[in-house]
């Protein structure tokens, strides 16, 4: 993992607690005692860009992506966990909250997107994996009331609204696709394209 700074994650951390709505998945799903759980995704770079861009709360966003590990990879036990964390919510929040078992990814993830996927160990270890470092934030609220922030490639191109593809990865495939529906909402943002090798 990188090492945060405690600056940056401060400031990710206030501007996190001024969304009622993700504190309130938050606050839901550490009640719920699901294994190694964390929210991730548009819920928090799109924060994020809202407010380095001045827009409101919630501008932009479709869902909460949420994912989980547990090491039972059948589509019985993940559905299990779907519908107790859909019956902890009301409306819009059920509809809104997707959650997926990491442990599963490896068994969809190639038919769904046309590339390989390999097991994961962990829910942190699937953000190293997604398709920019700006994307590859991770927060879950603890026991203590602490979120906690998981963040391989740390929070500058978050933070700078900079989307780039992963290092670590070939460039998604839909990539292009990502670019402009993100420019679509946030033009102001960086786009620096993979040099060729």
């Amino acid at each position: 993992m990188s090492d945060l700074s405690v600056s940056d994650t401060g400031r990710l951390d206030a501007i996190l607690r001024a969304d009622p709505g993700l504190m309130h998945v938050l606050t839901t799903m550490r009640g719920l005692d699901v294994p190694d759980w964390r929210v991730f995704s548009g819920a928090v770079y799109q924060n994020v860009w809202n407010h380095v861009s001045g827009r409101p709360v919630g501008y932009g966003r479709k869902d909460y992506d949420l994912g989980y590990f547990d090491p039972d990879t059948s589509w019985d036990a993940e559905d299990v966990v779907i519908k107790r964390v859909a019956a902890a919510f009301d409306e819009p929040f059920r509809s809104e909250v997707e959650v997926r078992n990491q442990a599963r990814v490896h068994i969809w993830f190639p038919d769904h997107f046309d590339e390989p996927y390999d097991p994961l160990p962990d829910t942190d270890t699937a953000l190293s994996r997604f398709v920019a470092p700006a994307f590859s934030v991770g927060v879950r609220l603890e026991a203590d009331d602490t979120i906690s922030v998981a963040a391989p490639f740390g929070l500058e191109d978050m933070f700078a609204m900079t989307l780039r593809p992963n290092p670590n990865r070939p460039c998604a495939k839909g990539w292009d696709k990502i670019v402009a529906s993100a420019r679509t909402r946030w033009p102001e943002l960086t786009v620096v394209e993979r040099q060729a090798d």
